[in-house]
């Protein structure tokens, strides 16, 4: 099986680096990694181009936000799979994506996830929140529950089925695909119970209060949107995170 890892920055010389070694010295060999660069202004792309040989494409323009990058890398992604690993993100280990497909084989599935652990951003070694996805029910789902997006895998034949990310939300995007392809359309999943991915701490979404609430509306939407639940869902689906802290 191929798989396709799509990579979006901008602006993350810091980080960018970490990010795609932890893809090219991945132990599974077929896989298509693409980076779409949104015209950076610092040292991303050179960084970038400096692994050019291992890198299956790299893509510079201006577009209109994550979610447009993201859906411009999965309309051109070739793989049977696609996960994607932020520019601030990296893999746990070098066989990440070897397990990953191991799962995709033995269970016959849609999709695949598993756990995240934010960490500092400028030490790795210290978690500040372990995200334990646990197993996927349509009843954990309607009470707030949802995978880490970066440790999401799907077969592409699903996004061609369902459809890409709704980019009319500028945050919450990746929970409404992830609601609409779990609940909504009910694809068939499986849980890794392990750390996949960590993600340095300072996302947009809780970048400060406003994007909380930015966030939290469009969460709402997209809950009410797909019949997920409603109010009750929302307050779990923050209630829950605050568990992961400790």
């Amino acid at each position: 099986m191929k798989i396709s890892i799509i990579t979006v920055t901008y602006n993350n010389e810091q980080t960018i680096a970490s990010c795609i070694e932890s893809v090219v010295n991945q132990t599974y060999n077929n896989i298509e990694y693409i980076i779409i660069d949104g015209k950076s202004t610092d040292n991303s792309l050179t960084i970038a181009k400096n692994y050019s040989d291992k890198i299956s494409r790299i893509i510079c323009e201006a577009d209109e936000g994550m979610y447009y990058a993201l859906n411009k890398g999965i309309k051109i992604a070739s793989g049977d799979i696609i996960g994607f690993l932020h520019a601030d993100d990296f893999y746990e280990n070098n066989k990440v994506i070897e397990d990953i497909i191991l799962q995709f084989k033995e269970f016959n599935t849609d999709s695949v996830y598993g756990d995240l652990q934010y960490v500092k951003k400028n030490n790795a070694n210290s978690v500040i929140r372990n995200w334990k996805a646990g197993k996927f029910s349509f009843k954990k789902l309607k009470k707030g529950w949802m995978p880490p997006h970066p440790s999401f895998f799907v077969k592409k034949e699903i996004y061609n089925k369902y459809g890409l990310f709704n980019t009319d939300l500028k945050i919450a995007a990746d929970y409404d695909l992830m609601i609409r392809f779990l609940g909504k359309h009910k694809i068939s999943t499986h849980y890794l119970s392990k750390v996949i991915v960590k993600m340095r701490w300072g996302g947009k979404s809780n970048k400060n209060i406003k994007n909380i609430i930015a966030k939290s509306k469009e969460d709402y939407k997209s809950i009410k949107t797909n019949k997920i639940g409603g109010l009750r869902t929302l307050f779990f689906k923050n209630f829950n995170k605050f568990k992961q802290f400790i």
